[in-house]
């Protein structure tokens, strides 16, 4: 049975927290040497889409602020692109360390502040 096989079980069994840990390689993606986190997979893809979506709109706010030199502006889609990269599993706690509920508790409520601004 592989890790998402296991994991599936788990799940139709009613357990969210049970499964193997994801390998090494799983947890990272490299590029041009750079290791990267890579998103957590249990995010529902709709949750997911949806943090992607603020994530690439606060990057461009990124960009227009630094062209016109809004420091304010700057900081706020910052503030965005963090929030939005927490709550994919990008920064913050390592996902794979923690509960299943935890981690979508956190998506939800990084998605919630993203769509209240």
């Amino acid at each position: 049975m592989t890790g998402q096989d296991h994991a599936a079980s788990a799940k139709a069994d009613g357990d969210e927290s049970v499964g193997e840990k994801p390998r090494d390689g799983e947890h990272w993606l490299v590029i041009d040497g750079r290791r990267w986190r890579r998103t957590d997979p249990e995010l529902a893809d709709e949750v997911a889409a949806a943090l992607r979506s603020h994530l690439g709109r606060a990057r461009a706010a990124v960009r227009t602020a630094k062209k016109g030199g809004d420091e304010e502006a700057l900081r706020e889609a910052r503030s965005r692109v963090g929030l939005a990269k927490t709550g994919l599993g990008e920064r913050g706690p390592r996902w794979w360390e923690e509960p299943i509920a935890e981690r979508r508790r956190r998506a939800a409520e990084a998605l919630q502040s993203l769509a209240d601004d």
